[in-house]
């Protein structure tokens, strides 16, 4: 979960961990939460958000309280040094902080290797992405 420019890191977390452990999975802008996506939240569902001090954090730390509320318990990616936000979670990830435009570039990559493991602990080959990996067998 994100906004800003952090919403199309969002989408391509979602997409490696479709791709990486074959689970479903959705980018949601931050400002979306109330329109559906936070009625399913609770404990056992897992939930990362990228939280950057950009001009939407006020708006992304509000759905983060929305999430807390609901016994949701976030993986946040902050910035380094950021401890009153490192607060809201037991567990987080931190990124340098650099211009908000590239910020996507920082944040993409604890998303990726976040999913590396579940997804070799399912024995996918998470080299090929390819369509060879499934068998299209019409009988």
């Amino acid at each position: 979960m994100g906004r800003g420019y952090n919403f199309a890191t969002c989408l391509e977390g979602a997409l490696k961990v479709k791709e990486l452990t074959y689970m479903h999975s959705e980018g949601i802008q931050a400002g979306e939460l109330k329109h559906g996506p936070l009625a399913l939240v609770d404990s056992t569902v897992p939930i990362l958000m990228i939280l950057m001090r950009d001009n939407v954090f006020t708006k992304c730390m509000n759905a983060l309280q929305q999430v807390t509320a609901r016994d949701g318990k976030p993986i946040l990616i902050i910035e380094e040094g950021d401890t009153e936000t490192a607060k809201w979670s037991k567990h987080t990830l931190e990124v340098p902080r650099i211009v908000d435009a590239l910020q996507g570039v920082l944040t993409v990559i604890p998303l990726q290797l976040t999913f590396l493991p579940p997804g070799c602990a399912q024995r996918c080959n998470v080299t090929d992405q390819g369509p060879s990996q499934v068998s299209h067998e019409w009988k």
